[in-house]
């Protein structure tokens, strides 16, 4: 798939979490906005995930560890063709699978999180699992900046490097915004780059809403043969939304009427200029 085309493949993943988190009047809008870019280069060029191979044991992993922004998520699995899309108009309802963080009771969904700081221990465990198993598929989590506080983080990231997980790895989405308020003043992880290389990653740092720039590290895996990967994906909270882009009140903010077709609107005009 050409960079133009994950480019379209974003704007209309970023018009659908917007529709169906207005549907739920629920969701985290601003970080399922921040991370889609990420999710579309993983799910069209980097995954071998499929709804034909989900059971091999040779696939790809991926565990969302941000499970709040379980949007993105559904939308990208949707569009994959895990679940008709409509079903995605239950989502938050009474009796749906399509709840507000991953479960899998959702075709495609590797495994439950949303409670911070699991995504990264379970990798970690299922990355040892294919190394004694001999296998060859790779394993990747996304995590938010704002759950790296975490302290089951850095026992995992300790472990992978110890265990030499070249088959691992993670994306920090760096959008440096978390509920309350910016992460340097909830609790500073920067520098972010030497803390991973102290427990023993090879890091990258990409714009995270550069598809171009993702593609590139992705390529590039591992960055370094015996040692656990992490790509630090500096990205922009409520991003493609004018008026949603790195203001604090989008962490999980539901737009009103108005505002959804404002949103709409400029998510359309960027798609005009990509197409034209």
């Amino acid at each position: 798939m050409t960079t133009e085309d994950l480019k379209i493949k974003s704007i209309n993943y970023r018009k659908n979490i917007l529709k169906y988190i207005v549907g739920a009047n629920a969701g985290h809008t601003g970080g399922s906005l921040s991370c889609t870019d990420i999710l579309n280069v993983l799910y069209n060029h980097v995954l071998n995930v499929s709804p034909q191979n989900f059971s091999s044991p040779d696939r790809d992993r991926y565990v969302q560890s941000k499970g709040h922004c379980v949007e993105a998520l559904f939308v990208v699995l949707a569009d994959k063709g895990f679940f008709p899309e409509e079903d995605l108009n239950t989502l938050c309802k009474y009796k749906s699978h399509y709840i507000g963080h991953p479960t899998k009771k959702v075709k495609g969904v590797e495994q439950n999180t949303g409670a911070l700081g699991h995504g990264l221990p379970i990798c970690v465990g299922t990355a040892i699992a294919a190394k004694l198993d001999e296998k060859d598929f790779r394993v990747f989590t996304l995590m938010g900046d704002g759950e790296l506080p975490e302290g089951s983080n850095w026992e995992a990231a300790l472990s992978a490097s110890h265990y030499k997980l070249d088959n691992l790895c993670a994306i920090v989405d760096k959008n440096s915004l978390q509920i309350t308020a910016p992460t340097a003043d909830v609790m500073n992880t920067d520098p972010l780059d030497k803390k991973w290389e102290a427990f023993g990653w090879a890091v990258k740092e990409v714009n995270g809403n550069d598809i171009d720039e993702l593609k590139a590290a992705f390529a590039a895996l591992p960055f370094e043969k015996g040692k656990p990967s992490v790509i630090i994906a500096h990205t922009t909270k409520g991003k493609g939304v004018s008026f949603m882009e790195n203001e604090l009140k989008w962490h999980h903010g539901v737009p009103n009427k108005e505002q959804y077709q404002q949103a709409i609107n400029e998510l359309d005009k960027s798609l005009t200029e990509v197409t034209a």
